[in-house]
């Protein structure tokens, strides 16, 4: 009762209000909405990794307004996104990807390498092939392109050259140096054309995967110093898609 009167109060105070011309006032509750959104502090909102969720809400109130009453289309779609987020994280569990040395030989990567072989259910003569470049991507070489890692199962990769960086399928050899250093300036020429926040974001976590791997623990200084040699600073060197040129 008191809610119906509080409303009625409410209406009657609406209806009573005058506009300069001496004329009532006409309200608009969409009006009065549209304006609390418009002028809320979304400063912390815009960039950040929650930006699909009103940072003004809890996640159960964004729970309840967005998942409670779901077609059954957009259930399924919720549970792929959640089978998505949890296949993410059994990714995260995997090790880290590999780095052949000079040295290394087939022997060498089947003994120290065994995961790879049982990830991409790899035999010895795809391993051959993988050692010795025939399934070379940008920056790396791939157990498995088709594996569905981060696209369709059956189809090719879509990832950026970018994301092998932090790819368990992933295997880095000297002969991947040169590209390894061209993503390392772009790196720095995106760094200098974004604000810091956007580039850590971004590409901070594969930034610094990088700089571990182009660092004298993981190659040969000579072998760093010759693919350093073979970078122009230019994006034309990458396979970049238009909205991803700094230059």
């Amino acid at each position: 009762m008191a809610s119906a009167n509080s409303r009625s109060a409410f209406s009657a105070r609406m209806w009573s209000s005058i506009d300069d011309a001496g004329r009532p006032l006409r309200i608009h509750l969409h009006r009065i909405r549209t304006t609390l959104e418009v002028s809320r502090d979304r400063r912390s909102w815009r960039g950040s990794s929650r930006a699909t969720i009103d940072p003004h809400h809890t996640p159960a109130v964004e729970g309840d307004h967005y998942l409670v009453g779901q077609s059954p289309a957009q259930k399924a779609a919720t549970e792929d996104l959640i089978e998505d987020a949890q296949r993410d994280l059994v990714r995260r569990a995997h090790p880290q990807a590999a780095v052949l040395g000079p040295q290394t030989d087939l022997e060498d990567f089947l003994r120290d390498f065994p995961h790879l072989a049982r990830a991409g259910g790899l035999e010895e003569g795809a391993l051959a092939e993988l050692l010795g470049g025939e399934r070379d991507v940008f920056a790396a070489g791939c157990v498995d392109q088709m594996s569905g890692l981060h696209g369709p199962v059956g189809q090719p990769c879509p990832a950026r050259p970018w994301v092998c960086l932090l790819c368990p399928l992933a295997v880095f050899a000297p002969r991947h140096l040169p590209n390894l250093m061209r993503l390392r300036a772009y790196f720095a020429r995106q760094w200098h054309r974004m604000p810091a926040t956007a580039f850590l974001s971004i590409f901070g976590p594969y930034a610094q995967r990088l700089d571990e791997l182009l660092s004298p623990g993981c190659f040969e200084e000579s072998a760093l110093q010759w693919a350093a040699e073979q970078v122009l600073d230019r994006d034309s060197e990458l396979p970049l898609r238009p909205e991803e040129y700094t230059q």
